[in-house]
């Protein structure tokens, strides 16, 4: 996995925004001002590339960019405008429930109609959309659990200890080969991708790069530790049944070991951890705090909405024969 740990290249601007931000880590140009980002659609590539540059910076970086862009106040202050805008858009266009039970209901019944990005992979899906799917989810599977870590100092006792049992097993339980990127890295290679970390930013859409975006903004800010709960149950929750009909698609379109063994992992994983996070994990939380109740079913909420819209991107491209990347494997 030649690469793996190495921070990507800059990704190329997709707008005014984007572009400004690129180049200004790049050291040839000046930050945008933060009146360009009224301007920017909140779900649109410009927007959410520059947002996704902004928050790599507290990950592993960018290769060649001077590591004091992570606390630059110019870049935080334009961030904060960015995150404003999706987060004023999510508000308004995902918030279905004020009450977990409610938001977490639909998760946790099979759609009948198995419509829905796993299902038609493993009922019709063919191994170059695999590839496709595989390259849109590296933006996050590559650092899977790292956006919930921040979550951590945030919580106390019950929901405190039982996330931290989650992300154990998240971070392969003590052993480096067992950590789910690196078995997501271990994917790629069998699908004969590339597993450098960052190395699909380029090609991964507007609405892959959302949802990864949204787990950052959510753990990156305390007084969003509600919502992010309740993106994190909103994974944990509809995982292993989604994990099973993708191991099922990778055996039928004849992938190798190592590509099927990512998903198997997750079935009975996530399984369990569904029961911990919605009986410790919020169950705990809302103990503590259950003023933060409205605030985790908006996580679940617009996990389920930013989830709805890449799979609307993934499922129109497909159907029509068409790559849903941006830029082509």
């Amino acid at each position: 996995m030649s690469g793996y740990l190495v921070g990507p290249e800059l990704p190329q601007g997709r707008g005014e925004l984007s572009a400004g931000v690129v180049g200004a880590l790049g050291g040839g140009a000046a930050l945008p001002g933060e009146g360009v980002v009224s301007g920017a659609d909140p779900y649109g590539d410009d927007l959410q590339l520059a947002l996704y540059a902004c928050y790599e910076l507290h990950y592993r970086g960018f290769r060649g960019v001077d590591d004091g862009w992570e606390w630059d106040p110019g870049l935080l202050g334009l961030r904060g405008a960015m995150e404003r805008r999706f987060l004023r858009a999510l508000r308004s266009d995902a918030t279905k429930h004020d009450r977990v039970d409610a938001a977490l209901e639909g998760l946790l019944v099979e759609p009948v109609d198995g419509s829905g990005v796993s299902s038609f992979l493993k009922d019709e899906g063919q191994l170059w959309q695999l590839r496709e799917y595989a390259a849109q989810r590296s933006l996050y599977q590559l650092k899977e659990a790292d956006p919930h870590a921040w979550v951590i100092p945030r919580l106390v006792g019950r929901a405190k200890a039982a996330l931290v049992a989650v992300e154990f097993d998240e971070f392969g339980g003590g052993r480096a080969e067992r950590v789910h990127a690196e078995l997501f890295a271990g994917l790629m290679e069998d699908l004969g991708l590339d597993p450098a970390y960052g190395r699909y930013l380029d090609a991964g859409s507007a609405e892959a790069l959302a949802t990864v975006n949204l787990m950052s903004l959510l753990g990156l800010h305390r007084a969003l530790r509600g919502a992010l709960v309740g993106q994190f149950a909103a994974l944990e929750v509809s995982s292993s049944p989604g994990s099973r009909r993708m191991a099922q698609a990778l055996e039928r379109a004849g992938a190798g070991p190592a590509a099927v063994l990512f998903y198997t992992e997750h079935v009975e994983a996530d399984a369990v951890h569904e029961q911990v996070v919605r009986r410790d994990v919020i169950g705990g939380l809302l103990e503590d705090e259950p003023a933060l109740e409205a605030d985790v079913a908006f996580g679940i909420d617009a996990t389920g909405f930013l989830e709805d819209r890449l799979a609307e991107r993934l499922l129109g491209a497909w159907r029509e024969g068409a790559s849903s990347l941006r830029v082509g494997l």
